[in-house]
C-alpha cells in the first residue's frame, strides 16, 4: 500500500443539537446531543483513517492552550511533533438541525499560522515517496498557503501526489479565490470537491461538465472527484472518462465531516491499488456509515476483486 499523509486544518469541534427553529436572541434552548471532538478537514480525514485501521502521517499545528494539548494527545505519537503557536486553538461550534444540516461558528485561532516549516518538521518526504498527501483548508491556513509553490515543489521532488480539497472560501468564490485555486490545481494530481464547490468554481451547472473543466487546469493524468452527497460521487479519470457511483440510502444523524471521511476512504482505496470505481464506492459507503452512526463508526475498508496487483 502506498503511503498516506494529510496536511492542514485540525481544530476542536463542539457539536450541539439538533436545534429547530433557530432560537431568538436572549433565549435558551435545551438540545439532546453534545460532543466535543477533533475537527477540521484534516482532522476528520485523519480520524477516519485511524478508525479504518489505515497507517498515515499528519502535519498540523495547535494553539498554546488546553485545547491544543488535548488535540495533540488525541493523536498520540503523531501529534508529538506538531508545533505549538502563541494563539488560542481554533474552536468550531457546530449546531446541527433535524434535517442533518448544520451551522458553524468558528474562531480563527491558530490555523492561519500553520507554515511550510511546520509541515516539513513533521513529514519526511522520503518516507512518503510515491504516496498521496491530502491537502486541506487552503483558505484557513494563511501562512502555509502563501508557500504552496514550495510545498508542491517538495511533493514533486519526492514523487508525492497532492490531493487537494479546498473547502469553501470564507469570502466566497471571488475572482481572486478562483484564480488561486486554478493555480493550485495546476500542481495537483487529484481534486476532491463537493458539487456546489465544483460547479461554482467552474461556472457550470452540470457537475460532470464542471469536473471536466477543472481537470483542464490540471496536469495530464489528473483525477477530479465531485462528491454529491446522497447522489453519490462522480469522477473524471486519468483518460478523461466519466465514472459514477451511487450512495447507500441511510438515515442521517450528523453530516459534519462527511466529505472529509469520503476523502480518507477514497485515498486509502486508491493507495491500495483499487480501480477508480471501487475507490468512489469506498468513499461513499464509509462516509454514509459515518454520518448515520452515533457514536460515529467507519468500518473496515473492503477490498474489491478488481484491486490492482
Amino acid at each position: 500500500m502506498k503511503p498516506l499523509a494529510v496536511i492542514g486544518n485540525v481544530n476542536v469541534d463542539l457539536i450541539l443539537g439538533p436545534a429547530a427553529p433557530w432560537p431568538k436572541a436572549g433565549t435558551e434552548i435545551i438540545v439532546d446531543h453534545d460532543e466535543l471532538r477533533v475537527g477540521g478537514a484534516a482532522g476528520n480525514s485523519a480520524l477516519a483513517w485511524d478508525g479504518m485501521g489505515i497507517n498515515f502521517e499528519i502535519a498540523a499545528n495547535v494553539g498554546n492552550d488546553e485545547f491544543g494539548r488535548w488535540l495533540r494527545e488525541a493523536f498520540g505519537e503523531r501529534g508529538e511533533k506538531w508545533p505549538v503557536r502563541p494563539e488560542r486553538t481554533t474552536l468550531s461550534v457546530g449546531i446541527t438541525h433535524p434535517d442533518g444540516e448544520r451551522t458553524f461558528f468558528t474562531t480563527r485561532g491558530h490555523l492561519p499560522r500553520l507554515s511550510l516549516a511546520d509541515v516539513l518538521a513533521v513529514l519526511d518526504g522520503s518516507t512518503l515517496s510515491g504516496g498521496y498527501a491530502l491537502l486541506c483548508g487552503p483558505f484557513l491556513t494563511d501562512d502555509l498557503t502563501q508557500d504552496y509553490d514550495a510545498l508542491f515543489d517538495w511533493a514533486d521532488e519526492h514523487r508525492i501526489t497532492i490531493a487537494l480539497d479546498t473547502g469553501w472560501p470564507l469570502d466566497g468564490w471571488t475572482n481572486d479565490n478562483c484564480a488561486a485555486t486554478r493555480g493550485w490545481l495546476s500542481r495537483c494530481g487529484i481534486a476532491l470537491m463537493n458539487e456546489v464547490e465544483s460547479t461554482t468554481l467552474a461556472g457550470l451547472d452540470d457537475p460532470a461538465d464542471a469536473a471536466r473543466h477543472l481537470r483542464s487546469h490540471m496536469p495530464d493524468g489528473a483525477i477530479v472527484i465531485v462528491k454529491r452527497g446522497p447522489d453519490g460521487a462522480i469522477a473524471i479519470d486519468r483518460d478523461g472518462e466519466l465514472v459514477a457511483v451511487a450512495a447507500p440510502q441511510v438515515k442521517v444523524v450528523d453530516t459534519i465531516g462527511a466529505g472529509d471521511v469520503f476523502n480518507a476512504a477514497f485515498l486509502a482505496a486508491l493507495a491500495r491499488g483499487e480501480m477508480l470505481s471501487a475507490c468512489l464506492t469506498a468513499g461513499t459507503e464509509i462516509a454514509s456509515r459515518a454520518i448515520s452512526t452515533l457514536p460515529r463508526s467507519y468500518g473496515e475498508l473492503k477490498a474489491s476483486r478488481e484491486a490492482a496487483r
